[in-house]
């Protein structure tokens, strides 16, 4: 009891308990890293209501919680600093308070994460859960599954606007198209229940050209819930990102699966503006690991590509010339590639283009 009163006296009592669920967040990461089915058990029933809670609290909220956080982080350190000279410099016991509140603040971030996010990435593979054969891709496959998506994005887009040899334009707001999202959702939840059901809005980011430096076109904010988006992309890489960002919502971790169900969502949307995203998002990975592949064979399904959406993808690459490379960029991206890899995607940020591997084994089982 001695040594209890002594610890309070040196640790405020909200940082004790938020070291607590430090400790118990952190054997829940370590137990989801060796345990497969604890890993299940703890995302599908545990991880998805404190996922649901965030998501709705901050969903409320018409602003990116996330973005206005981060923009009012300098404010806080230096009201942080100013305080702590004015407060603690007197008494050794106030500064170590102080900085084991600071340190709790942490704690409670990374609690968030080993709870809602990390057991996701070592839960049983979404190839697994949907019966598909995931094996290694030959040509000959990826040049199938690659016209096959090619053409489904062809007859999408004879229901698109498109401006004159240039970008498709989406005909709704943002807030619109997560409404249309979400109503997929509910037809891919219904079919596949280890996807988590909600309806919760996307926010946009104010900063989104700045952002794009970075090349991310969305991200989930574990810590608020929130579905972030770059609104300064183009229109047709927005529903395939939403839905994206969604799944980590509802629990898809990893990154190509991620990726994947939202190629499901998309696909299966009774508008054709976002069945149009999802087939030409993901013909973008096929498309890539095939010009790697073989050259003349991707030429072949280029051949095959409508007017409308090669303008589209020209004037991608011209609209992304400003943002190739740059410092941002280089930092992001590597930091994205070691937590990745400490969530044990070996692939790092590569791990997105795996999605080429789903798309072929679906293909292979339900098209072919």
């Amino acid at each position: 009891m001695k040594i209890f009163k002594k610890i309070k006296e040196y640790v405020p009592t909200p940082a004790l308990i938020i070291y607590c669920i430090f400790f118990f967040a952190l054997a829940v990461s370590l137990i989801s890293r060796i345990s497969t089915p604890f890993a299940d058990f703890w995302n599908e029933n545990i991880g998805s209501v404190l996922r649901l809670i965030l998501a709705y609290l901050t969903t409320l909220l018409p602003f990116s919680l996330a973005e206005y956080l981060l923009l009012c982080l300098p404010v806080i350190a230096v009201s942080l600093v100013v305080y702590a000279f004015r407060h603690t410099v007197d008494s050794t016991k106030k500064t170590v308070r102080f900085i084991a509140g600071m340190i709790s603040s942490a704690a409670l971030i990374f609690s968030i994460l080993f709870t809602n996010l990390t057991p996701g990435y070592f839960a049983t593979p979404v190839d697994e859960k949907l019966g598909l054969e995931k094996l290694p891709v030959s040509k000959e496959e990826l040049y199938e599954t690659s016209l096959y998506l090619l053409e489904n994005a062809n007859e999408a887009s004879k229901e698109v606007d498109f401006i004159y040899n240039s970008f498709s334009v989406m005909p709704y707001t943002l807030s619109e198209l997560s409404e249309k999202i979400n109503g997929s959702y509910d037809g891919i939840c219904r079919l596949y229940d280890f996807i988590q059901n909600m309806s919760v809005s996307v926010k946009p980011v104010a900063l989104s050209e700045p952002w794009t430096y970075t090349h991310i076109a969305g991200v989930y904010t574990f810590f608020t819930g929130e579905a972030n988006i770059n609104i300064n992309f183009p229109d047709f890489t927005l529903p395939f990102t939403v839905a994206h960002e969604m799944a980590h919502q509802r629990g898809i971790s990893r990154e190509d699966e991620a990726n994947f169900i939202a190629f499901l969502v998309c696909i299966n949307s009774s508008d054709p503006y976002i069945r149009y995203s999802g087939y030409i998002s993901v013909y973008e990975y096929t498309a890539s690991a095939l010009y790697s592949s073989d050259k003349e064979t991707y030429f072949e399904v280029l051949k095959n590509m409508s007017p409308e959406i090669r303008s589209e993808l020209i004037a991608y690459n011209k609209f992304f010339e400003k943002y190739k490379e740059n410092v941002a960029e280089e930092i992001v991206g590597g930091i994205n590639d070691a937590y990745l890899q400490q969530q044990g995607q070996s692939a790092g940020i590569k791990s997105y283009d795996l999605v080429t591997d789903l798309a072929v084994a679906y293909y292979k089982k339900y098209i072919k």
